[in-house]
């Protein structure tokens, strides 16, 4: 286990449109912060992988049903009809607030459908369709354009049901360990532990977020000197339906 983590911005990336080859523009970055190093994890935004990927829309082109009208309250039905259509089941809603689970399986604010960081008013960024797909396409553009074996999360910000704030989850994992379980390994008093997976891929997408930042404009960033190699999946970091005690 090391003891010393660094953690890095990759800076200068250039506003992202649909059809950009952006582990091209990740490796650009990388270059420009002194390069990557086998064993790396880069933390990509989401927001910068779904517009590279088209996952956008214009709310001009939506028509709301009934039943967005009835849970958009003060906001504009069309946008809450888009979340909808991104969920396969809505769990709470207090209009406007809805909390859906996705047809990936997360269950979070508005499908993860946000206005944030769009190009444009009534503009809308929708989630990737398959984040695991697109973190193994970023790590291996980022192999070929730099030789490197590195680990790729896309990270999103979620919040939490029992605490304030959000923080940042990984939603799609390549070349790295999302969970590590712990179980049946002794701690430092020789007591044998029996309930405990660490959310490793979560934890590494919040420590890229505290140099990427939400206003700061760095929608990636480098982690060295973690062990994280492996072959995990931002699947695995969802819980199943039969052990959410909260569905």
């Amino acid at each position: 286990m090391t003891h010393e983590v660094r953690v890095f911005g990759l800076q200068g990336v250039p506003e992202v449109e649909p059809g950009d080859d952006l582990a091209a523009l990740l490796v650009e970055a990388a270059t420009r912060a002194g390069g990557l190093e086998d064993g790396d994890v880069v933390v990509v935004a989401q927001k910068i992988v779904s517009k590279s990927e088209g996952r956008i829309v214009r709310l001009e082109d939506v028509v709301a049903s009934l039943r967005a009208v009835e849970l958009a309250g003060d906001r504009d039905p069309r946008h809450v009809q888009v979340i909808l259509d991104e969920s396969a089941r809505v769990v709470r809603s207090r209009p406007p607030l809805v909390i859906s689970e996705t047809h990936h399986g997360f269950v979070c604010a508005s499908a993860g459908v946000d206005a944030s960081n769009a190009k444009g008013e009534g503009t809308l960024i929708l989630l990737p369709l398959d984040p695991d797909a697109s973190a193994a396409r970023i790590r291996d553009g980022l192999r070929e354009g730099t030789g490197r074996e590195v680990g790729v999360i896309v990270s999103d910000s979620f919040g939490r049901a029992w605490r304030q704030g959000t923080t940042e989850v990984a939603l799609g994992v390549a070349g790295l360990t999302a969970l590590l379980d712990l179980n049946g390994r002794l701690d430092a008093a020789g007591y044998e532990l029996h309930a405990t997976v660490v959310a490793r891929a979560d934890e590494l997408a919040s420590a890229a977020e505290l140099v990427m930042g939400k206003l700061e404009r760095v929608p990636a960033a480098a982690i060295r000197g973690v062990d994280a190699a492996g072959a995990g999946s931002g699947r695995d970091l969802v819980m199943p339906p039969e052990r959410d005690l909260f569905r």
